[in-house]
């Protein structure tokens, strides 16, 4: 068949966005593959998929799928991108929009600087809402918060908070994150046997208590430029553990994000960019 699709990115976060509002798309593993696929379709880290939602006072749903295929729960860059598309594409005329993925509820603002907000929810602290198995771990308290000890291979052991914006993540303090092993120690902690649904894997530079650096190591999707609800983890964890402010600029190799975490008891919002980069038409 073929299909239209919409390729946008969010701070380098890259996406191919389906519209699915006016007949239903049912996609197989290999179409979303063959999407994702730099080389043989069109390429990016995940693929966005508009519905029309059948919830009273919700705007429309979404689903998310990963470039290897599977269905995820959240994506905050994808969120982004998903208000501007649903603007641009004459969906709707609503600068703020409700929308429903697979495990959530989001409010979108479409700024007039053309950036958008998300209201992120809540974010989830039990280790058992991440799923992180602590069987056996000795946890370490800092600040009003807990860094919980994870062994690798070759006998490295590092330090991980763990936490859930509606997807796992693990979150790691490093001096430099441009030297950081990454691509080492990112697939050990993503596939670590402690997490039952596998984990987002961050690893985070504090520059200042309002400016950080992230790189993340996504489930599934492998590392990205940028990854917005990475980016929220990482400034809750360091809110937490007596690291940064309320207010924090993460410094993603894709772009800057602004996170804003005003209380404990509060929403994460994020703000950040949303770029159409082309459209067209694909056989799938």
């Amino acid at each position: 068949m073929k299909q239209r699709f919409t390729k946008m990115h969010g701070a380098g976060n890259d996406f191919v966005v389906l519209d699915a509002t006016r007949a239903p798309l049912a996609l197989t593993p290999e179409q979303v593959r063959r999407l994702g696929d730099r080389r043989f379709g069109v390429g990016a880290d995940q693929i966005l998929v508009v519905e029309r939602s059948r919830t009273p006072g919700v705007d429309f749903r979404y689903r998310i799928y990963n470039n290897s295929g599977g269905e995820v729960e959240h994506c905050g860059n994808g969120a982004r991108c998903f208000v501007r598309y649903v603007h641009e594409h004459g969906l709707t005329d609503k600068r703020r929009v409700r929308v429903e993925t697979v495990n959530n509820l989001l409010e979108l603002t479409l700024r007039d600087d053309g950036r958008v907000t998300v209201d992120m929810n809540r974010p989830l602290l039990a280790p058992a809402d991440v799923p992180f198995d602590t069987a056996g771990l000795q946890p370490r308290a800092e600040g009003r918060g807990q860094l919980w000890p994870l062994a690798l291979a070759d006998g490295v052991q590092v330090e991980v908070a763990v936490l859930s914006m509606g997807n796992p993540h693990a979150v790691m303090r490093v001096d430099d994150v441009d030297a950081a092993p990454v691509a080492i120690i990112g697939p050990q902690v993503e596939g670590h046997a402690r997490f039952a649904e596998r984990v987002n894997a961050g690893f985070l530079q504090v520059v200042s208590p309002t400016q950080v650096r992230l790189r993340v190591y996504e489930r599934g999707a492998g590392e990205t430029l940028a990854c917005g609800t990475g980016a929220c983890a990482a400034v809750v964890a360091g809110i937490r553990l007596g690291w940064l402010a309320r207010q924090v600029e993460v410094a993603t190799r894709g772009g800057p994000l602004l996170i804003e975490w005003p209380a404990d008891d509060a929403s994460v919002l994020m703000t950040g960019p949303a770029e159409t980069v082309f459209e067209g038409e694909i056989e799938l």
